[in-house]
């Protein structure tokens, strides 16, 4: 008989999520969000420090990308949250610095997690996401979902959210006109264009903190609305 993928609920141990990309957009946000909600213990990785919001219970550990895999194996947790990626021109344009930021670490910390026996892993991809893509982010972000699909977790969930909503800590002018401009655009975009609709950071972490205790085994694709439906399941917090 298999295993749980979830220990019995009625146990008081909570649930150990290492997340990677912890200082971006989508990671700080799940940081947040998981504040004075008990059920959760989060040990984040990152490159550089950055302070946590008052209240949080969890650890913030810095290291070198090289020494990730051994930090996630010591992390003792059930879940991975893989919030990691770049942009064309944050990469400097440079095909080689792309690819090892949104493809070779995603994969090296998904292949960690697998080997430490890490039964989950939630990772952030992108909508309209295809390994056969002539768009090299979506190709590229196709191809790490393959991959990831590849490593054969107990659960694995993807995410593909339309633009991102929230406070960044660069400056990305085209992005603050389009999260302007999103409110009229969302509402124009019905039936199979819904998926591409914009998402706040806050609803993708609380998707994510949602889906961590999910059950079911196999291969979950989440796109706009999967997310906020998602993100409604989320227990409310006891912070005040």
């Amino acid at each position: 008989m298999s295993e749980p993928l979830r220990p019995d609920p009625i146990r008081p141990d909570p649930l150990r999520i290492v997340l990677v990309g912890a200082t971006g957009l989508i990671g700080s946000a799940v940081i947040r969000r998981a504040v004075g909600r008990e059920r959760y213990r989060l040990t984040a990785i990152a490159r550089r420090e950055a302070p946590l919001p008052a209240g949080a219970r969890m650890e913030m550990l810095v290291a070198d990308p090289a020494n990730w895999a051994e930090v996630i194996a010591a992390a003792d947790a059930a879940t991975l949250v893989i919030a990691l990626g770049t942009t064309w021109k944050a990469a400097g344009k440079d095909e080689a610095v792309f690819r090892a930021a949104d493809h070779d670490l995603v994969l090296a910390c998904a292949g960690a997690a697998k080997a430490a026996g890490i039964l989950q892993c939630i990772a952030v991809s992108s909508v309209g996401a295809l390994s056969s893509s002539s768009n090299r982010y979506l190709r590229t972000k196709g191809e790490v979902e393959d991959a990831l699909a590849n490593l054969r977790f107990d659960r694995l969930d993807i995410l593909r959210p339309g633009l991102l909503r929230g406070a960044r800590g660069q400056s990305r002018p085209a992005e603050r006109l389009a999260m302007l401009a999103s409110p009229l655009t969302d509402a124009l975009m019905h039936g199979g264009l819904r998926r591409y609709r914009s998402v706040r950071a806050t609803t993708m972490a609380d998707a994510i903190l949602a889906l961590s205790v999910e059950k079911p085994r196999g291969r979950f694709i989440h796109e706009h609305d999967a997310i906020v439906r998602a993100a409604g399941k989320l227990e409310p917090s006891s912070r005040r």
